[in-house]
């Protein structure tokens, strides 16, 4: 099976799920989705694989979820709920970091299988693990800035343009910042270009195609009855 139709089907049920969880459980379930995306995104992306043609890491579909789920909470409930669930989501990353670098302090046993896996995922260089963090925190917080941002401009229309603007500006914050806190010195600059395009190209691709999705989800805002302003 191509790596493109794997990700087709992998964006399809991510963005399916999430849309049904946040049915049935309305913000909670987006707390939920923000805190749970944020640990795969950062595990998927050490793997690396080829899509349309170009190298890039998995974790997009993860991340573009995310981003999805603080628009939606800014769309319905509000700014102050999207901004919780960015702190949240951040906590979330720095507890993951330290917790699984704590335990690979650990001595293995002799029965032990799983250390060198666990060592290959999760040792994660401090300058990586700052990468990650900051990129999360400023494109996040900026992505639910300017969402009202833009709703502002257009008096709470086009719900496409805000969704799929800030998301897509926010992710090129994210794109320079990781990269280049994590990659500059140890690629040429040549390479470093071609690292920022391909990551970034796929990022956009995800925020395109989540429209539809959030379009689903904000007609489902009578459920529960809990949406609020910002």
């Amino acid at each position: 099976m191509p790596n493109e139709l794997i990700w087709t089907i992998l964006l399809l049920v991510d963005f399916g799920a999430a849309l049904l969880i946040y049915k049935y459980f309305r913000r909670e379930g987006l707390l939920l989705l923000i805190v749970l995306h944020i640990i795969v995104c950062n595990l998927q992306v050490v793997k690396q694989v080829t899509l349309f043609g170009l190298q890039a890491t998995l974790g997009n579909i993860a991340y573009g979820v995310t981003f999805w789920c603080t628009d939606l909470l800014s769309e319905v409930h509000g700014k102050r709920e999207a901004r919780r669930a960015v702190t949240l989501g951040f906590i979330a990353l720095v507890m993951l970091t330290a917790l699984m670098q704590l335990a690979l302090l650990f001595k293995p046993g002799p029965e032990d299988w799983a250390g060198p896996h666990l060592n290959a995922i999760f040792s994660f260089v401090p300058r990586l693990a700052f990468a990650s963090l900051a990129a999360y925190a400023v494109s996040q917080y900026h992505d639910v800035w300017f969402f009202h941002v833009i709703k502002g401009w257009t008096k709470g229309r086009h719900l496409w343009l805000r969704n799929n603007l800030s998301t897509m500006v926010s992710q090129l914050w994210d794109t320079l910042i990781f990269c280049t806190i994590a990659f500059i010195g140890v690629f040429s600059w040549g390479v470093l270009w071609q690292i920022y395009l391909t990551t970034y190209l796929i990022k956009v691709l995800v925020a395109a195609l989540d429209t539809p999705f959030i379009y689903l989800a904000t007609r489902w805002r009578w459920l529960g009855g809990d949406g609020d302003s910002a």
